[in-house]
């Protein structure tokens, strides 16, 4: 073993000694690599290698700076091989005077990637090429020279998941089965309940802004399996830049077979991975199985490195749904990144409002119009949570803010938790005055559209999709004009103010279904009594909603000003008032919450510092959460959920963030919670 041992030391010492020589020499040559046997079988005595490192330790520091020197100088960064002239192979330079050869970086702008892939810079002039009507091996073998040069280079990694070229259409997507999932429609359907402020308004007065509750319930899954819910097309964009090695790359692949495994046969996955350049690494496929299988061997084949190009990333998984040839009832894209596009914002490290408007107009219309939400994770204190948020908001899909690095998993449980239980689309509901003199004045309804029509007598709100057993609730101000009804029986006059209905398409029937709700009316008495004084918790419950989310967004702009203090007044502003409200004075849960989540945001607030690392992120999250009226995940909460029912209010502690949490979220996060997070899994 000595003499073998000292075999090495010489041969490798001749090696470090031709780094002096003639550049020329060395270059024509490409380093061998270590021979693995003799580096697997023979190991190194302690006082050898002290012995070895004191005489060399110069020659490898100096072997370390030229290759570094020659890979970034004479070396195409895309291929690894030598960017010489006189090859037989074309070579372009870029205005940064980086080298690439132009068959290599071709291909990396034909997929959007503008910039750099050395030093970032964006280029102003890029290379194209030309398409070529054949295949001839003998004219067009630059593709297959380069791939032997790296493969040669690379002979001594680890090997590697074969990758597949990418189709130049992903219309290939696996075929959907010729029989459907039995999904019935069960008996319930979406149900409708009002509440008004009061039960009463005197006869002689008049409101200008009366509010009406109108509450909207989901029916539950009829069958919790596969076969009684409806199936799903999803696409995974992942962030594996350089910023992702390690741990977080591991959890990551963890949550990702979570994912797959809580897919079933009938759902189809499609997995792009993005750094400098975005890949679809797996096409979209049904998971059966076998599909099942396929999907965690692409999932174990992404490795981090490179940059961060969300835009290419989330291009390429868009394109994935909207060239399917065939498609499920419902679709979404998670998008997850640890880190700020650095090939579309340059270096940048915060976002202007300009920046994120410019950022959104590279994206599909179909993200900017609602018709493919995008529920995206900001994950850790480096990701650009302003452009995230910007993303889902605009696309009808959430923002969800990963602090810890253990709850990636449960954070996308959560989300595929509502996704695979969707059991009303396109919902549309209608309200309409059902007096003379009765006007609707505004309806708050959050990130969903609303309109008033009709001179002030109808107004609708486009829901949208809605998760089994999921609630919406939208405040609708009126204007009561002084009495003009009827009389009942007991000879007091009632107001009729709203007839309320919705329609949508029930995916168990694949049918419109329309709900007409009772008609909200109100008692009005020649005078008060004590009872008709009490004010109704459930409007008020959800009138300090929307007093604590419109609180939260002027705190929030007041903090991107600078002005720190200007926004934790707002905050203690909103908490008084908040505090002196019915319902915060009855132990009201939701009121509870409220008032935990300012005083969060205002330690989140507490200096510039904070903020910037945390601060803004939650907030994000949160008003994301407020305006759907849908769960996300916030900072490092995972002990809190907020469960409402028709008596009042409880809380129950099963591990996961508080808010708008339906019965099959928390299901999902306890099924996560209990196999627990193993990166090795």
């Amino acid at each position: 073993m000595a003499a073998t041992w000292r075999k090495l030391k010489k041969s490798l010492s001749h090696k470090l000694s031709l780094n002096s020589s003639d550049s020329s020499n060395s270059s024509s040559r490409p380093p061998r690599p270590p021979t693995p046997e003799i580096s697997a079988t023979v190991g190194p005595s302690p006082s050898s290698l002290s012995s070895f490192s004191s005489s060399s330790s110069s020659a490898i520091s100096k072997l370390s700076r030229s290759f570094s020197s020659r890979l970034s100088k004479k070396n195409c960064a895309i291929c690894l091989s030598n960017v010489r002239a006189g090859q037989g192979q074309a070579i372009f330079t870029a205005e940064c005077s980086h080298s690439f050869h132009f068959v290599c970086i071709a291909n990396n702008v034909k997929h959007g990637n503008l910039c750099c892939p050395i030093c970032r810079s964006k280029w102003n002039a890029v290379p194209f090429q030309a398409p070529t009507t054949a295949a001839d091996p003998q004219q067009n073998n630059l593709g297959q020279i380069h791939t032997n040069v790296y493969h040669r280079h690379q002979s001594h990694l680890p090997l590697q998941p074969r990758v597949h070229p990418e189709p130049l259409s992903f219309s290939d997507d696996e075929p959907l089965p010729s029989t459907s999932p039995t999904r019935l429609s069960g008996p319930q359907t979406v149900a409708i309940k009002s509440y008004t402020e009061y039960s009463a308004i005197s006869v002689a007065e008049s409101r200008p802004t009366f509010p009406v509750l109108v509450s909207i319930r989901a029916p539950p899954l009829q069958d919790a399996n596969d076969h009684g819910r409806t199936p799903i097309d999803l696409v995974t964009v992942l962030d594996v830049s350089g910023s992702m090695f390690g741990t977080k790359l591991a959890l990551l692949k963890s949550a990702v077979k979570f994912v797959i495994q809580n897919l079933g046969p009938y759902d189809r996955l499609s997995i792009v991975s993005f750094s400098t350049i975005p890949k679809r690494v797996f096409p979209l496929r049904r998971m059966t199985v076998d599909g099942r299988e396929s999907a965690i061997l692409a999932v174990e084949s992404l490795r981090a490195n490179g940059g961060t190009d969300i835009v290419g990333g989330l291009n390429k998984g868009v394109q994935v749904l909207e060239e399917r040839r065939e498609r499920n009832p419902v679709s979404s894209i998670i998008l997850l990144s640890d880190g700020r596009d650095n090939c579309n914002y340059g270096s940048q490290t915060t976002s202007s409002a300009n920046q994120v408007s410019e950022f959104l107009n590279q994206l599909p219309a179909s993200v900017r119009c609602s018709n493919i939400p995008v529920h995206a994770f900001g994950f850790g204190t480096d990701h650009d949570a302003t452009t995230m948020h910007a993303i889902s908001d605009s696309s009808g899909g959430t923002f969800s803010f990963i602090e810890s690095v253990a709850m990636i998993q449960d954070a996308f449980a959560m989300c595929i938790g509502g996704l695979l239980s969707v059991v009303a689309q396109e919902l549309r509901l209608t309200v309409r005055s059902a007096s003379q003199g009765v006007q609707i004045v505004s309806i708050p309804s959050g990130g969903h559209m609303s309109e008033i029509s009709d001179e002030s007598q109808q107004g609708v709100v486009d829901v949208g999709n809605m998760y089994a057993e999921e609630e919406k609730q939208f405040l609708v101000y009126l204007s009561v004009p002084i009495s003009t009804g009827t009389r009942n029986r007991e000879g007091v006059k009632k107001t009729p103010l709203l007839d309320v209905s919705c329609l949508y398409k029930d995916l168990g029937s694949n049918e419109l279904i329309q709900v007409v709700g009772e008609r909200v009316e109100i008692l009005r008495p020649k005078a008060w009594s004590s009872a008709d004084e009490a004010v109704c918790l459930e409007v008020d419950r959800q009138r300090n909603r929307i007093l604590v989310a419109e609180g939260i967004t002027e705190a929030q702009v007041m903090a991107e000003m600078g002005n720190l203090e200007g926004a934790q007044a707002i905050l203690a502003q909103r908490r008084s008032t908040l505090l002196t409200t019915a319902a915060a004075q009855a132990g009201d849960g939701l009121c509870n919450w409220l008032e935990a989540e300012l005083r969060e945001i205002r330690d989140r607030m507490a200096s510039v510092e904070s903020y910037t690392q945390t601060g803004r992120a939650y907030v994000l999250s949160g008003l994301s959460s407020h305006s759907w009226q849908r769960a996300t995940t916030r900072g490092d909460m995972t002990t809190q959920i907020l469960t409402m029912s028709e008596g009042g209010t409880s809380h129950t502690s099963v591990g996961t963030t508080v808010g708008y949490e339906t019965p099959t979220m928390v299901t999902m996060v306890r099924m996560s919670q209990n196999l627990g997070v193993n990166p090795a899994a």
